[in-house]
């Protein structure tokens, strides 16, 4: 799993894939690090509480245990939020209150002070999950989630979440220095993902974290941190990552969000239809986040433009590797290509998969996948 590999390398400890994400131990600075650093993880949750739970008083009585005091006081703000699975209580609502009531009362109790409940914008997200047996509590260390990178300016119609445009990119085991094209970028998050690894961009500099607002927080350590990321950027010189599309409005926003990261002189675009294109170098990845139809006359459109689609690749790509991203499980019927390899992800809610197809350089053999080829879920 690419993100297991990520927090090794951001130096997390006892680093294992569990349920719906990866777990890990570390110190603060660890957690600071992977927050600032990570380019795949959605958000960095501290367990602070777990234990076995029968009613919704079980579940008030774990959270008033917890020394929420160590960490923030009633001057800030909370949020409480609250997932389940295969959870016998009936009412998430409810639980979520009684949670919220357990951390103020706490509070209170120690301070005779209550905190506000901020659901919009809270310096204290908190997080709760249930089992069938179990109860767990986290602090929210990230805030906002960490696809929110802080640069992107403008979007387009269906806009790829950051963090998923980088794991996709690792996924197609794509390295800075391989010649890189997405040839219907819209509004160019891969190509601006590509980039800041490209020149070793930290995710995190542009933005803020929940985890400055804890009682705990070493100002000192994050500064210290911040300086060294920010002296490792490399500097902004022409990479070979070209991007294009076909929509002039979509590419002034790519253009824009290449800016605003200040990496328009990295990125090649230029406005382009995608069957018409050429391969930038005999050899490199494609990596791409096609359209794909939600309406009649959108399926119609794109069941006459994969066809054409297969055979540029065939035709102005052999000896590349191509990698689509799509919601569109008849992607590899109506492209006619061969799919080496296809990797169930999620784009938010929407169940998608990245298609890998192969180039063979003198021609496109119709070799079948190998029936046991389907990637793990990431």
């Amino acid at each position: 799993m690419i993100l297991v590999d990520e927090l090794r390398q951001l130096g997390a400890d006892k680093v294992h894939a569990v349920g719906g994400g990866v777990q890990f131990s570390g110190d603060r600075t660890v957690c600071y690090r992977v927050n600032l650093e990570s380019r795949i993880a959605s958000r960095v949750l501290w367990q602070v509480a777990t234990a076995g739970y029968r009613n919704e008083t079980d579940i008030y009585r774990v959270a008033y245990s917890v020394p929420w005091t160590d960490w923030f006081n009633a001057a800030r703000t909370i949020r409480v939020d609250i997932s389940a699975t295969k959870s016998p209580l009936t009412s998430l609502n409810f639980v979520t209150l009684k949670i919220k009531d357990a951390v103020c009362d706490k509070i209170r109790q120690i301070s005779q002070q209550r905190p506000s409940v901020d659901t919009r914008d809270p310096d204290i997200p908190i997080q709760g999950h249930l089992t069938d047996r179990e109860f767990t509590l986290y602090l929210d260390t990230s805030g906002e989630p960490l696809f929110k990178r802080g640069q992107r300016i403008a979007t387009g119609e269906a806009p790829l979440r950051e963090n998923l445009a980088a794991g996709i990119l690792c996924l197609a085991g794509w390295t800075p220095g391989i010649p890189l094209l997405d040839p219907m970028c819209g509004s160019g998050t891969i190509l601006v993902e590509a980039a800041c690894m490209a020149l070793d961009i930290a995710p995190g500099l542009g933005r803020q974290f929940a985890f400055e607002n804890f009682l705990n927080f070493d100002s000192r350590a994050w500064s210290e941190l911040i300086q060294r990321r920010r002296a490792r950027r490399k500097p902004s010189v022409a990479l070979p990552i070209h991007g294009s599309d076909i929509d002039g409005t979509v590419l002034r926003a790519a253009r824009a969000n290449l800016a605003g990261a200040g990496l328009e002189q990295v990125v090649s675009l230029k406005q382009a239809n995608v069957l018409e294109i050429t391969a930038p170098a005999k050899e490199g990845i494609i990596v791409s986040n096609p359209p794909y139809g939600i309406r009649l006359g959108e399926q119609q459109a794109l069941a006459q433009l994969y066809p054409k689609l297969g055979d540029v690749l065939k035709k102005q790509f052999a000896g590349w590797r191509a990698y689509f991203l799509s919601a569109d499980l008849q992607l590899p019927k109506l492209i006619r290509l061969a799919t080496s390899k296809r990797t169930p992800l999620f784009n938010g809610a929407l169940d998608c998969r990245l298609f890998e197809y192969k180039m063979i350089e003198g021609g496109m053999r119709k070799n079948k996948a190998h029936p046991g080829n389907d990637g793990a879920t990431a």
